[in-house]
């Protein structure tokens, strides 16, 4: 006959599940929105660079070959 295991419950009996975040896993998450929401709304004063054309044509054809 098995013998019976007894277990002991280290969280109450709520029927709920309690979790427990380190101080980081939520602030680190809430800075880079916060840092994300600063960049988009300064970039309206942002204006375009000059670069040379060849590169927008590269990258222009190279989404072309990923598109296929």
């Amino acid at each position: 006959m098995p013998a019976r295991t007894h277990t002991r419950s280290t969280h109450p009996a709520t029927g709920g599940i309690e979790v427990r975040l380190p101080w980081w896993a939520v602030a680190l998450p809430a800075v880079a929105f916060a840092a994300l929401l600063l960049f988009t709304v300064g970039s309206g004063e942002a204006h375009a660079a000059a670069t040379d054309p060849a590169i927008g044509r590269l990258l222009e054809r190279i989404m072309a070959l990923m598109t296929r």
